[in-house]
């Protein structure tokens, strides 16, 4: 169905692309160190974030505010002892920029991997199939460098909820993010040392809005707050297999 939808309004979505990306506010990415720790006592986690403008922080004032800061103290409390993180993020980058990006870092030793990518691969049409060998080299290059133990990769948000972007643009963009997700569901099931996980259910109806930056295309604080609640959720009932790994 997307195919033939995608020609057929092909002039409207080109048309439109040009007038979001000339209207779009520029907001930059939140200030800050992107390396750092969170919480008191005995080292619990080394963490490991590579991502695009979300993962660097757009739509937040500081590091503490955004993906990084949020994540890192939510686990810190969670498990109840210091998490160190580093934050590999850039705006713009798809997740082929972000394998490059990564190859060339100066890299921490890490536990956990956590991705925040595909925003821009949906936006420049690429496809799934190049998405999905650049997070399996994502997830090799941080095992190699870092010794990272388990990636957990954050699902594409929810497009078809972005204020910024009009019909039907709006629902192409969402149509072809969620598509993503679903090739990438299918292409981890069965991996233990790999997960997905999806944003909260209310963040993909008309509540989406109120946790976005003033753009309409990025989270703000609040977004970012139940987003890395999501993610450290979901790290913790995974302790077993990032901390017990040979």
């Amino acid at each position: 169905m997307l195919g033939p939808a995608k020609l057929l309004l092909a002039p409207v979505l080109l048309w439109q692309g040009r007038q979001v990306r000339r209207r779009a506010l520029q907001l930059p990415e939140a200030s800050g160190a992107r390396a750092g720790q969170a919480g008191e006592g005995a080292l619990k986690l080394r963490l490991l974030i590579v991502g695009d403008s979300s993962g660097a922080g757009v739509g937040a004032p500081t590091q503490d505010l955004a993906l990084a800061g949020r994540l890192a103290a939510h686990l810190a409390q969670a498990l109840d002892g210091r998490v160190h993180w580093q934050l590999v993020a850039r705006t713009g980058h798809d997740s082929a920029d972000a394998r490059e990006h990564l190859a060339q870092a100066a890299l921490q030793p890490a536990d956990v991997l956590v991705t925040a990518l595909g925003v821009n691969d949906v936006v420049g049409q690429r496809r799934a199939s190049h998405c999905l060998r650049d997070l399996d080299a994502i997830h090799a290059l941080a095992r190699q460098r870092c010794g990272v133990r388990y990636s957990l990769h954050s699902a594409v948000p929810p497009m078809h909820a972005f204020p910024l972007l009009p019909q039907p643009l709006r629902w192409m963009l969402g149509a072809q993010a969620q598509r993503l997700n679903r090739r990438l569901a299918r292409h981890l099931m069965g991996r233990r040392d790999r997960g997905l996980q999806s944003l909260p259910a209310h963040l993909h109806g008309p509540a989406a809005a109120q946790h976005m930056a003033e753009d309409g295309f990025h989270p703000g604080p609040a977004g970012y707050e139940v987003w890395a609640q999501a993610l450290s959720q979901r790290l913790v009932r995974e302790r077993k297999v990032w901390s017990d790994a040979d």
